[in-house]
């Protein structure tokens, strides 16, 4: 009787992003990093946006090798246009687009002027729609876009009528965008996190310390009790980048520990 003997090599499990390229929006901090961080472990090549060079340039030594770094603000078209001539001369093409950057501004109706309005609008809806047809051209077939949308499209709370339309927003892109860039071959779907800590609060307008109360939140009202982690977020996006996902579109992956569900 023959006993065939198996390599290391050929018991190795391939790598999930093996030879593929990745741009990551937002990916300087938290979901964004973490993101990077798996999709580089599993064989991708990865650029990320972020709108600080100290921070860009930070996680790029993080990250290792097969990473590359842009500095722009999603928020102004010159800068995607610039952005995407920078993956059209490194990395060729794009297999997979995270359009992750975004943030959130919480005021009651009354106090809510034209500006705080233009500023959440532009980075959650126009930055969104602005990164995926400026970079579309650069989409090979088959290829994934995530949108970062948030589980608080579902639910309404005082104060979050800004933030909470501009993912129900980013949640609706996907539905549209999966029908019209489907026939190409290219799967567009988005990604809701719960609470996770983040750079999120100190960069919103109402400061760091409301994290404690939305953690508290989430700890009281959903199932799993307890806020979520970057690298769980980053799991799901791993899931929707890689071929495990080829028949999934215009569909919301909601991880929120069930706090939006039940």
């Amino acid at each position: 009787m023959n006993t065939r003997i198996s390599t290391p090599a050929q018991t190795a499990v391939a790598a999930r992003l093996a030879n593929q390229k990745v741009v990551i929006t937002g990916g300087t901090t938290s979901i964004g990093l973490e993101t990077a961080r798996l999709f580089l472990s599993q064989g991708a090549e990865v650029l990320i946006t972020g709108r600080s060079q100290d921070r860009l340039d930070s996680a790029v030594r993080s990250l290792g090798d097969r990473v590359s770094g842009f500095v722009g603000d999603s928020t102004r078209v010159e800068d995607l246009d610039a952005l995407a001539r920078r993956v059209s001369s490194t990395l060729g093409r794009i297999d997979v687009l995270f359009v992750n950057a975004g943030n959130g501004v919480f005021a009651p109706l009354a106090e809510v002027d034209e500006a705080l309005y233009e500023r959440q609008f532009d980075l959650n809806v126009k930055g969104v729609f602005f990164t995926v047809q400026k970079l579309r051209p650069l989409m090979a077939p088959g290829g994934s876009i995530i949108l970062t949308a948030s589980a608080v499209h579902e639910k309404g709370v005082p104060g979050g009528s800004l933030y909470f339309a501009s993912k129900a927003a980013v949640r609706s892109l996907a539905r549209s965008l999966a029908a019209e860039l489907g026939p190409e071959g290219i799967r567009v779907n988005s990604l809701s996190p719960g609470i996770v800590p983040t750079q999120f609060f100190e960069n919103s307008n109402v400061g760091a310390g409301a994290f404690e109360q939305f953690e508290a939140l989430a700890g009281t009202g959903a199932p799993m009790g307890r806020a979520g982690e970057p690298k769980e977020i980053a799991a799901t996006a791993l899931f929707l980048a890689s071929r495990d996902s080829t028949f999934a579109t215009g569909a919301d992956f909601v991880i929120d520990g069930g706090w939006s569900q039940v």
